[in-house]
């Protein structure tokens, strides 16, 4: 079943994707425009033209980030003991790593330096790093295999350092953890990542009866300038585009029986 949820995932995302849909009609309305249909296509054109220009003078990705970014309490107040920390996947580029023999990082490479800054504040936690390839094609490199040094290098000690490199997509990093650690429900955990992926990774871990303390970092919606016009089409596009995908995402594991809520809360 996890193979069957990976690949659907990941040909379903490629055929819905805003960007994609917004491709795909308007190559149907300009070959539709060389047929007797050519009359209504030039309405669906005109519609579309006021939908780019919609997106490129708000941030309509903001809008959505938000409610997810702000699910979970930023920059909470820990307990002073902690069992283990966790980060989760999803800040390294395993292919660009190969390719230049370097840890090569994505926008989300705070997920790295906040593990590292609560490792230090905790040093008797258990440390968990969780990340495979996210690659449909077989004997990727993985994110794990780039990470144990960059660690080291920051004064992470080897020993502490529990690595997980199966995992390809959300529901896999928390399901292979819960293996390899065993928690008790009595253990304080906390888990580390992206603020508007915290929902999704919470619901996760709730339905694995493994209560974590979320801890969200990078934001990308800024509340000072939420609602501020600005003519930023590529930006906003591109964050109009991620955005669905994490909100599609919630869909599809509450759907599937992942998550018991749309858009998860901590464990009751």
């Amino acid at each position: 079943m996890n193979d069957l949820f990976f690949y659907s995932s990941k040909i379903i995302w490629f055929l819905i994707s805003p960007i994609h849909l917004y491709l795909y009609l308007l190559s149907i309305c300009i070959l539709l425009l060389f047929t007797r249909y050519r009359h209504h296509v030039r309405k669906i054109l005109c519609v579309m033209l006021l939908v780019i220009w919609v997106v490129a003078l708000f941030p309509i990705g903001s809008w959505l980030y938000y409610p997810l970014e702000t699910r979970f309490q930023h920059n909470p107040k820990l307990p002073k003991t902690l069992n283990g920390i966790i980060v989760l996947g999803g800040s390294i580029s395993p292919s660009k790593s190969h390719y230049w023999q370097q840890l090569e990082t994505n926008q989300h490479h705070e997920r790295l330096t906040t593990f590292i800054q609560l490792a230090k504040n905790y040093p008797e936690a258990k440390l968990i790093f969780s990340g495979g390839s996210a690659s449909i094609k077989d004997n990727q490199p993985t994110e794990a295999k780039f990470v144990r040094q960059y660690f080291a290098d920051h004064g992470i000690s080897d020993s502490r350092l529990i690595i997980e490199d199966r995992a390809r997509n959300t529901a896999e990093n928390i399901q292979y953890s819960k293996k390899l650690l065993n928690p008790q429900p009595d253990e304080n955990w906390v888990v580390i990542t992206t603020a508007f992926h915290m929902p999704r990774s919470v619901g996760l871990f709730c339905q694995q009866n493994w209560p974590v303390i979320p801890y969200p970092v990078d934001h990308v919606s800024n509340p000072e300038t939420l609602f501020n016009v600005n003519f930023n089409l590529a930006d906003h596009a591109a964050s109009l585009n991620g955005v669905s995908h994490e909100w599609l995402g919630l869909m599809a594991y509450y759907l599937t029986g992942k998550i018991n809520q749309i858009l998860p809360t901590t464990c009751d």
